[in-house]
């Protein structure tokens, strides 16, 4: 099976579980405690507008790659995917970045105002939760190692992992270049929401601590190049392919690693990044073939 096939079949795999977990509702004020039609209706517009599913993909691919059991990977890969969803709704909230466009199309406050965008990235948030925490009693032999990568997910996510960087990204905004706050700020704001869905395999599949180790420093690396190279694709991505618009970062005053070390100084920091995550890889050997795939394909991209 080649990249694009194995990739497409983790897709698959998440749209199908996705679907499963947040089908369409009809009843506005359920009895039975199910999500009202129009929150429903407000969660999937965002969750179910396409995307690259990286992180999801990341985690089912790790779980392939240990050797574990996919359908106890299933829940988590499509619950890591609300939280990124969540924080892309948030995102683009006109108390943050007040974008207009999103994959495309239209961001979720532009279609159905920003209470209900609100609202949609809360539930999105709490919903995952909930499937997580559902789905680890279903794997009673293996709750432990369901509880440990829910922690995972939920530490990276949370005030000391993507909320940190995204407060701090906040409060740097129009603030000199630094390079200690501007690693902080990408460590939590991007790496950790990359590296939890490996570490959330692992533990779902028992691995052991060398494993953990290196699937830690490969997700800290490829969110760090990944993060570089969105901020030099704001600078020189084509606004059209990207599907959002391009020079915001500097209209909004954002700390980024082209305004720190400029665009040639930004490059050599990506390369030498995405050259330890895939140092990382070497103890899978073979076996981590769609890893090096997934970071060759990310490193490529330009949108």
């Amino acid at each position: 099976m080649g990249y694009g096939e194995a990739y497409g079949r983790y897709v698959g795999m998440i749209e199908e579980t996705l679907e499963k977990l947040l089908g369409e509702q009809q009843q506005e004020c359920p009895c039975d405690g199910g999500i009202p039609a129009h929150l429903c209706e407000t969660m999937r517009y965002s969750l179910l507008a396409g995307g690259k599913r990286v992180r999801p993909v990341l985690l089912l691919a790790a779980c392939e790659m240990l050797g574990g059991d996919m359908a106890q990977a299933l829940v988590p890969a499509a619950a890591l995917e609300m939280i990124h969803t969540y924080s892309l709704i948030h995102d683009d909230l006109p108390g943050m970045d007040d974008d207009d466009y999103r994959r495309g199309r239209l961001t979720n406050h532009k279609v159905y105002g920003v209470g209900h965008a609100i609202l949609a990235g809360d539930a999105l948030l709490n919903y995952a939760y909930e499937c997580m925490l559902e789905n680890a009693t279903a794997y009673p032999e293996n709750l432990t190692g369901h509880v440990r990568a829910a922690c995972a997910i939920a530490t990276r996510a949370g005030v000391g992992g993507m909320i940190a960087g995204q407060s701090l990204d906040l409060l740097s905004e129009h603030m000199p270049p630094d390079a200690d706050r501007l690693l902080y700020i990408h460590t939590h704001k991007t790496a950790d929401l990359l590296t939890a869905p490996l570490l959330a395999a692992a533990y779902i599949c028992g691995a052991d601590e060398e494993q953990v180790a290196a699937l830690s420093r490969f997700g800290y690396h490829v969110g760090i190049a990944f993060q570089i190279d969105d901020d030099l694709l704001d600078v020189q991505g084509d606004a059209k392919e990207m599907g959002k618009q391009t020079g915001m970062d500097a209209q909004r005053g954002k700390m980024t690693w082209p305004s720190l070390v400029g665009v040639d100084g930004a490059k050599a920091r990506s390369a030498a990044a995405w050259d330890e995550a895939l140092d990382a890889l070497n103890i899978f050997g073979e076996r981590a073939w769609f890893m090096r795939e997934f970071a060759a394909k990310l490193r490529a991209r330009t949108n």
